[in-house]
C-alpha cells in the first residue's frame, strides 16, 4: 500500500505540470497573449504613466520575455526547490529550501496565497456540505426505488430524477433566486453571500434574547447555504440515484444474495449486510469525478449567488488575464481533483476487501 501511495503521489507531479502547461499555452496563444500591454490597454492614463506601469510589469513579472521563459519563471517560483529570486525578479543562487511563492496578483496587487486563503475555505465549505447531502439522498431514494421496483414510487422517482438531471445549473439558480429570494414571491432566503453582515457579532448558537429569537451565526450560515447547496447538488443526486438503483438491483439478484436468503437471513440483513456494500463500488467510482464537477459547478453557483469563493475568483482572474492567479487556481483545482481520485482508490479497499494494492 505504501509503495502504491508513493507511486501515485509521484505521478501527480507530471500530471500537474501538464495541466499548468496546457492552461498557460491557452492563455499565451489567446488574442493579446500575456503581456503588460494587454493588462493596461483599457486604462485611462497619461502616456508617461502608462509607460511607467508597462516597464514595472515587464520588470516585475518578466512579461516581455518569451512565453516558455515566463512559464519556467513561474514554475521556479511555485516550486519549493529552485533559484531564489528577489523582489525585482532577478535570479539568485539555487536552493533546496527556498519555499513556494505563488506570486502577486496583477488585478489585486496582493499575494496570491493570501487571496486563495480567503476564498478556498468558502468553496470547500460549499462542497463539503454538498457531497454528504448528495450521497444521502441518492442512496436513500435509489435503495427504496430498487426494493420497490415497478411501484409508483419507483416510476415517480425515475421521472423526477431524469427531469432534475435535464435542468441546467444556471437556469436552476436563477429560478431559485426568482421564486424563493424575491420580494414578489416568497423571499424565504437571502439573495447573496454566505452570511449576513451582522452575523460576525452574533453568538454561535441560536437562542432567545430579550423576548426575541436570535438565529446566531450557525443558523445564519445554514440559512444562506440552503439555495446554493440545492443548486450544486440536485444534478449529482439525480444521476447517483439512478446509478444506485441499478447497482442494487444487479446485486439483489446475484448468486450470493440468493444464497444468503436460502440460509434464512431476513431481507433487511441481505440488503444492508451483503448487497449494499457491493453496490457501493460504482458510487465510489463516480465520486472520484464528482469533486471536479462540483468545483466546476461552484464557478456558476458562486456567480449566481454572489459568493466570494474560488469559482467567482476564477472568472475574475480569466477576465483580467491575471496569469499568476489563473495558474495558481488551476494548480490547486488539479491537485484537489487528483487527491479525490486517490481517496476513491482507498475507498475501494474499504468497500471490498478483495481489492489490494500491494
Amino acid at each position: 500500500m505504501l509503495t502504491y501511495l508513493l507511486r501515485r503521489l509521484l505521478l501527480m507531479i507530471p500530471t500537474l505540470l501538464g495541466i499548468t502547461v496546457l492552461v498557460f499555452s491557452v492563455m499565451a496563444m489567446s488574442p493579446g497573449g500575456i503581456s503588460a500591454q494587454t493588462l493596461i490597454g483599457g486604462m485611462d492614463m497619461k502616456p508617461q504613466e502608462k509607460q511607467a506601469l508597462l516597464d514595472y510589469y515587464n520588470k516585475r513579472y518578466g512579461l516581455d520575455k518569451p512565453a516558455p521563459v515566463q512559464y519556467l519563471r513561474w514554475l521556479n517560483n511555485v516550486s519549493p526547490i529552485g533559484f531564489v529570486t528577489d523582489a525585482q525578479g532577478q535570479r539568485g543562487e539555487f536552493s533546496f529550501s527556498k519555499g513556494m511563492d505563488l506570486g502577486t496578483s496583477f488585478q489585486y496587487g496582493r499575494p496570491v496565497s493570501d487571496i486563495l486563503a480567503e476564498r478556498i475555505p468558502i468553496t470547500l465549505l460549499l462542497n463539503l456540505v454538498t457531497l454528504p447531502f448528495t450521497y444521502i439522498i441518492a442512496i436513500m431514494v435509489g435503495m427504496k426505488a430498487a426494493t420497490q421496483r415497478g411501484s409508483a414510487f419507483d416510476v415517480g422517482a425515475g421521472m423526477s430524477m431524469l427531469a432534475l438531471w435535464s435542468i441546467p445549473t444556471m437556469l436552476a439558480g436563477v429560478l431559485l433566486l426568482g421564486f424563493f429570494a424575491n420580494v414578489q414571491h416568497f423571499q424565504w432566503f437571502p439573495t447573496a453571500g454566505i452570511s449576513s453582515l451582522e452575523a460576525q457579532d452574533m453568538p454561535f448558537l441560536p437562542h432567545w434574547e430579550g423576548g426575541g429569537f436570535v438565529r446566531g451565526f450557525l443558523l445564519d450560515r445554514i440559512w444562506h447555504l440552503i439555495l446554493p447547496v440545492i443548486c450544486l447538488s440536485y444534478g449529482g443526486f439525480a444521476a447517483l440515484t439512478k446509478l444506485t438503483r441499478t447497482s442494487i438491483l444487479e446485486n439483489l439478484h446475484a448468486d450470493y444474495a440468493r444464497t444468503a436468503r436460502a440460509k434464512g437471513l431476513a431481507e433487511n440483513d441481505v440488503l444492508w449486510k451483503h448487497v449494499f456494500r457491493n453496490s457501493l463500488l460504482p458510487l465510489i467510482t463516480v465520486s472520484a469525478g464528482l469533486l471536479p464537477s462540483l468545483l466546476a459547478g461552484s464557478l456558476i453557483v458562486e456567480n449566481i449567488f454572489s459568493i466570494n469563493g474560488m469559482g467567482q475568483l476564477a472568472v475574475e482572474a480569466v477576465k483580467g488575464r491575471d496569469r499568476e492567479l489563473v495558474l495558481s487556481i488551476t494548480w490547486i483545482s488539479g491537485f484537489l481533483t487528483l487527491i479525490g481520485y486517490l481517496i476513491a482508490d482507498f475507498c475501494y479497499t474499504l468497500a471490498d476487501p478483495r481489492v489490494s494494492y500491494d
